[in-house]
């Protein structure tokens, strides 16, 4: 006779407390068996063994497990292809339900619909849960029902549809009883899955109050401390988008913007899914880029002779991180200054941003090319030595990334003129445009 057990399936929900999904198993009457699954087609796409990614996660799978362990369980973690995995669960216990939240991804729709028909073969079912955002789908939408496609009128109707029941916690910790009694468990470890052990330093999951509320007046300064990091565990889940939101409304209406902006980069994902592997607006795929192999590498490196661009690319480099309003700079250089499709650049990013998140990052990308939704205007070219007299007029950000900067025998010579560059890129945005150039 086979052991009853429902199964918690996590996943970019890192944490015991305050997880929708987990609330929901812990409800019904089954014991609950928390599993983490190392999606095996996920993980032979990265491209460093030390992706310090997975070190992130199964750091905090191992904190996950060591909590369990003293409520007398643990979590069941697994490598490998998760239909095969789920197979494999219910040849050992008879599965009444796996739980787990909503994820918004292409590849993620398609393995749950896979498992979810496994399932339902065997009489069980996924049920899955919003938890990652606040709005999702089709909860936010302009009054003929339709998506925004525009950034501030959806986060106006976002704002003016909240209410305190989104913000409520789901108070796990009361059902911690219900866990599947079980040994302590070891995890794979990351030799075993072809991975080795990163030595980057990972942001605290505790968002700084102080930066919080001084957000609007630092968030774009890169030499300072003014932003909270907060995007990997938001990314992984590790903190509750809840939460957070709470302290946004309480500390800084900018910083909850970007909570915001978070939920409208899911939400265009979902309904336009098209945005994935081509422009939001068709019209932008018409547009002839240069895409030279050489400069694209010179980006990549830093060497572009662009102090800003070339100390973003560094710090991106060195870090898995990149400040915002750098991210803006450099991926105006590579779409505009040296005409590369953003797809080169967006996909150079996923494989290197510790909280790269599709939505996000493509939705970024595509603003900085001008062919997304609410993006920058076609013809606004971002000017490198403009924003660093704005935003690091001391070059304390650059000195910092760019240790040669000073040396102009050891510096390398801007690889494109800027004035050059701006009316090239402009002249071939309106070729490929054509009529709706102007409208763009």
């Amino acid at each position: 006779m086979k052991q009853e057990v429902a199964i918690f399936w996590f996943r970019r929900d890192l944490r015991l407390q305050d997880n929708a999904g987990l609330y929901n198993a812990l409800q019904q009457n089954a014991a609950v068996l928390p599993i983490f699954i190392f999606d095996k087609q996920i993980l032979d796409f990265l491209e460093d063994e030390n992706d310090a990614r997975v070190t992130f996660i199964h750091q905090e799978v191992g904190r996950i497990n060591s909590e369990l362990t003293k409520l007398g369980s643990s979590i069941a973690t697994f490598y490998g292809n998760p239909l095969e995995i789920f197979k494999e669960l219910s040849e050992q216990y008879a599965i009444t339900g796996v739980y787990t939240n909503h994820d918004y991804e292409p590849y993620a729709k398609d393995r749950d619909a896979a498992i979810d028909a496994f399932l339902k073969s065997k009489g069980a079912k996924l049920l899955t849960f919003k938890d990652q955002v606040i709005f999702e789908k089709l909860e936010i939408t302009k009054d003929d029902g339709k998506p925004y496609t525009v950034f501030t009128p959806y986060s106006r109707k976002w704002k003016a549809t909240l209410t305190e029941a989104h913000l409520t916690a789901y108070p796990t910790e009361k059902h911690f009883n219900h866990f599947f009694k079980t040994a302590p468990q070891e995890l794979p470890t990351l030799q075993s899955m072809g991975f080795v052990a990163s030595k980057l330093i990972f942001p605290s999951p505790e968002p700084s109050q102080s930066i919080i509320a001084k957000y609007h007046e630092q968030r774009d300064i890169p030499s300072i401390n003014g932003t909270t990091r907060m995007s990997i565990h938001l990314r992984f889940g590790t903190v509750s988008i809840r939460e957070l939101t709470k302290k946004g409304m309480k500390l800084n209406e900018k910083w909850l913007n970007e909570l915001i902006w978070r939920d409208f980069y899911q939400m265009i994902l979902w309904n336009f899914p098209h945005v994935v592997n081509g422009a939001f607006k068709p019209n932008y795929d018409k547009i002839e880029w240069r895409n030279n192999p050489e400069e694209f590498q010179k980006w990549c490196e830093g060497k572009t002779g662009y102090p800003i661009v070339d100390a973003g690319m560094r710090e991106l480099n060195q870090t898995g991180f990149m400040h915002n309003r750098v991210r803006m700079v450099v991926a105006s250089f590579l779409t505009k200054h040296l005409l590369i499709d953003w797809r080169w650049g967006e996909a150079y990013f996923a494989r290197k941003l510790l909280d790269f998140e599709l939505s996000s990052n493509n939705g970024g990308w595509q603003w900085a090319a001008g062919s997304g939704c609410d993006a920058a205007p076609y013809f606004r070219v971002f000017n490198p030595a403009l924003q660093t007299e704005k935003f690091d007029p001391k070059a304390i950000y650059i000195k910092h990334w760019v240790p040669e900067f000073n040396d102009p025998f050891k510096y390398a010579k801007p690889m494109v003129d800027h004035k050059m560059a701006r009316d090239r890129a402009i002249a071939t945005y309106k070729k490929g445009l054509g009529a709706t150039a102007e409208t763009a």
